[in-house]
């Protein structure tokens, strides 16, 4: 009996299902763009904790990706990653995603795009999605457009010019002690460059954002501080972000083995986050100096939001805030640590093992380093008014990976409660009330009728005025040189309008200091397996690493470590 209630319940369920993607397939085609159908939503709980396993077994199979049919391939999470702008190509530059639950509308144009990312009262991010993100309280990813200034003025405020020389004299000091343990590992091979640009980030914001200092240390270290076990925590924290979102923090602490040190780490960050604040307050009264960039812009708006509410509580309630709340800056304070840290730790690691892949880009990038540094003795005096603006190859290196590996390859967005028109490639679609939209970067930047050689690791595509490759750079070939500022329209790794990164120039900064101290006089390669192991076969277990790519919450290499990398001087 029970058997016969199952089995009916199970094909009741099925017939429901195909029932709605049938409605939602219809409303979709209603619009006048091509459809998929997939027969179950890719945010179904269920399917997120049962899809990895069926593409691990997928992905032993000898097929290529491109060979399964769409239904198997749209169903996988982060397919935009493989896709690349194959998807738009084959369907347009508009089509719908069709599921039981509702209708994705993804959009690879880049007019739409950018109209998309700038009508900030028609387009509007999709809140109800991102709540996962409120680890620690409310944040600037899940504030409703009416609160959503007062979360980016506190965050906005500290990232000025006048961060910059910090950033860029801690990011050579991180990159010298990162370069000087790989160095010493030169006949083993880096243990996991991967971990190493994670701990290299992290240290750098923790240092400027909160005062934080820390030697660099290997990933095969263990790394601890005083205060509470701050770096520990923030590091366990990122490392298992998705489970800690699924999880709450005092189940996982009860449970055994890792997931308790797991739980404790998140209890134990927001701990030293709260006394960090209550620190900084103390230190501003007495009128001492910030312990970092971002803290007081905080204090600030805790003040504000704790002023207003004390003089006129009612009216505050009425008539909306002003400042944050403590549990709206924890929240903001995590998406600062999670948003800083992973986008530029994952965007090193692809420039790391491109760059060992490519000689002729490390020579190439070198000459500049070299020509740009030759005034000065020693690496810890270079000056970054001077230096950073002539290493404009250091920078082609950022953007070109940024192009091919964005950290966020596509843009979620809903329209809001009225009907909206939207011109794409020339034609007008008109979209009804809460039509979810997905702007999608990854093929916008990846797109052949944008970008030539499109599939193609190539920093040389962001110089215009190139040296001559015949001779030696000279200071006024150098000089000729000009970095081509992209194209918002097909370019948008920091997002774009009035939503942009505003961590955009102290990443740039970070990663040019970075790769101008690795290739001053030193050289990566790929270490090769066994002395007999071709040049060809090491550029194959290459190309598996760098498209061997998932997306937890960001676009990262699932395991860097398939290629061991060697650091030596030139």
């Amino acid at each position: 009996m029970i058997g016969y209630i199952l089995l009916a319940s199970g094909i009741a369920y099925v017939a429901w299902s195909l029932a709605c993607l049938e409605i939602n397939a219809r409303k979709a085609l209603a619009l006048g763009i091509p459809i998929v159908r997939l027969p179950i939503d890719v945010n179904n709980i269920f399917w997120i904790l049962l899809q990895p396993h069926i593409w691990k077994v997928l992905d032993c199979l000898p097929f290529p990706w491109a060979s399964y049919p769409r239904v198997v391939r749209y169903l996988r999470r982060g397919w935009y990653i493989p896709a690349k702008a194959e998807s738009h190509v084959q369907l347009g530059p508009v089509w719908a995603l069709v599921t039981p639950v509702a209708f994705d509308v993804h959009v690879a144009e880049p007019d739409a795009i950018l109209e998309i990312l700038t009508r900030r009262g028609d387009f509007q991010r999709p809140i109800a999605e991102l709540k996962l993100l409120e680890l620690y309280g409310p944040c600037i990813s899940t504030a409703p457009w009416e609160d959503w200034p007062r979360h980016r003025k506190p965050i906005a405020t500290p990232f000025n010019e006048t961060l910059m020389k910090p950033i860029w004299d801690e990011s050579l000091r991180q990159a010298r002690g990162m370069l000087a343990s790989w160095v010493a590992k030169a006949d083993a091979g880096i243990p996991s460059y991967q971990q190493d640009t994670r701990t290299l980030s992290l240290n750098v914001l923790s240092a400027i954002g909160f005062g934080a200092f820390h030697d660099f240390r290997r990933s095969d270290e263990p790394v601890t501080d005083e205060i509470g076990g701050y770096h520990d925590s923030l590091k366990t924290v990122l490392d298992n972000i998705i489970l800690l979102m699924l999880v709450p923090f005092h189940i996982l602490a009860k449970l055994p083995g890792r997931y308790a040190r797991i739980g404790r780490a998140g209890i134990d960050y927001k701990k030293h986050m709260v006394k960090l604040l209550e620190d900084e307050t103390a230190a501003l009264g007495q009128g001492k100096p910030s312990s970092g960039a971002i803290m007081p812009s905080f204090v600030r708006a805790a003040e504000l939001y704790h002023r207003e509410q004390t003089a006129n509580p009612e009216s505050h309630a009425k008539t909306g805030k002003s400042g944050l709340s403590v549990e709206e800056i924890l929240g903001d304070l995590f998406v600062i640590n999670f948003a800083g840290h992973d986008t530029t730790a994952n965007m090193s690691a692809f420039a790391v093992v491109c760059l060992a892949a490519h000689p002729e880009v490390q020579a190439w990038v070198a000459e500049e380093v070299a020509l740009a540094t030759k005034e000065y003795t020693n690496m810890e005096d270079w000056d970054y008014k001077i230096v950073y603006p002539q290493l404009k190859r250091c920078r082609a290196v950022v953007y070109e990976t940024l192009r091919l590996y964005p950290p966020v390859p596509a843009l979620p967005s809903i329209t809001s409660n009225r009907t909206h028109t939207l011109r794409v490639d020339n034609q007008t679609f008109t979209f009804p009330a809460g039509t979810k939209f997905t702007s999608n970067l990854r093929a916008m930047q990846t797109h052949p009728d944008y970008w030539p050689d499109a599939g193609e690791w190539r920093p040389s595509r962001w110089i215009a005025n190139p040296a001559p490759t015949d001779s030696p750079l000279t200071q006024e070939t150098m000089t000729r040189e000009r970095f081509q500022v992209p194209d918002k329209t097909i370019f948008f790794p920091w997002g774009e309008g009035p939503q942009v990164c505003p961590g955009k120039k102290f990443a740039e900064v970070e990663e040019v200091a970075v790769l101008a101290c690795l290739f001053k006089v030193h050289r990566l390669k790929i270490k090769k397996r066994h002395s007999t192991e071709s040049d060809s076969a090491v550029h194959k277990r290459f190309e598996k690493c760098i498209n061997d790519i998932d997306l937890e919450m960001l676009v990262r290499l699932r395991d860097g470590d398939q290629v061991t990398l060697v650091c030596n001087e030139a």
